[in-house]
């Protein structure tokens, strides 16, 4: 009895440390994630995406409100720096409904690119397509 009380205890010390460490990690792990959309990578892009998902089982819209790249979401950055296989790859992983909600600064993506004339690029395009 003794011996699975102290498994269980040394269980629960080792799942709260876990715990406490892991969302330093995510942001570890999604530090270069705004140098890598401007780059228009969409295979590292992926590949970070996925060992994100792996390791933290979080996907895109759980951590995508909380990043920003100078101020501007990833779809936002993709869109300023012509980043169409990203942007493109960002916009079909993302939640329809997602897609559809205001930013931080209250403007819904579409809204943004029209305010920008933004209409003919091919991401924005893909966002029309897609919502």
């Amino acid at each position: 009895m003794l011996k699975i009380a102290k498994i269980s205890l040394l269980a629960a010390t080792l799942g709260l440390g876990y715990t406490t460490t892991a969302s330093a990690d995510v942001s570890s792990a999604l530090a270069n994630i705004c140098t890598i959309v401007q780059a228009d990578d969409k295979g590292e892009l992926r590949k970070k995406m996925r060992d994100v998902e792996n390791d933290y089982r979080l996907k895109l819209k759980d951590y995508y409100t909380g990043i920003s790249c100078d101020g501007n979401s990833l779809i936002r950055t993709a869109l300023l720096n012509n980043a169409v296989e990203s942007g493109t790859m960002l916009i079909k992983k993302m939640p329809k409904t997602d897609l559809n909600t205001p930013e931080a600064d209250g403007k819904t993506l579409q809204a943004w690119i029209d305010e920008n004339g933004m209409q003919a690029n091919p991401i924005a395009q893909a966002l029309s397509e897609r919502i």
